[in-house]
């Protein structure tokens, strides 16, 4: 595995868009240095008679009956909100 770099951290900080001071690029470098060797020491685990699992805990989405319910009317809607045009929901523009 290649040794982490001050110079990659300052490469993943350029490409992240992150300033980071030389310390902090110091101490960047020490962590992500100790995440991937741990990551390493956990390839070295044989998984081979473990299933692949989505989740560690046995879970099942609990879903709610579909029930046929009324919808609400559009004048109601319309009365709820801070700002209508038209019949329709006036909402600030998001594009210039």
């Amino acid at each position: 595995m290649k040794e982490i770099t001050v110079d990659d951290v300052e490469y993943a900080a350029r490409l992240a868009r992150l300033e980071l001071t030389d310390e902090e690029k110091k101490s960047m470098t020490a962590q992500v240095r100790d995440v991937l060797n741990y990551v390493a020491k956990l390839n070295e685990l044989n998984t081979d008679d473990v299933e692949p699992t989505a989740h560690v805990l046995p879970i099942k989405n609990v879903w709610r009956p579909d029930r046929r319910e009324e919808s609400l009317k559009a004048d109601d809607v319309l009365g709820m909100a801070p700002k209508t045009h038209n019949g329709m929901l006036r909402v600030p523009r998001v594009l210039e």
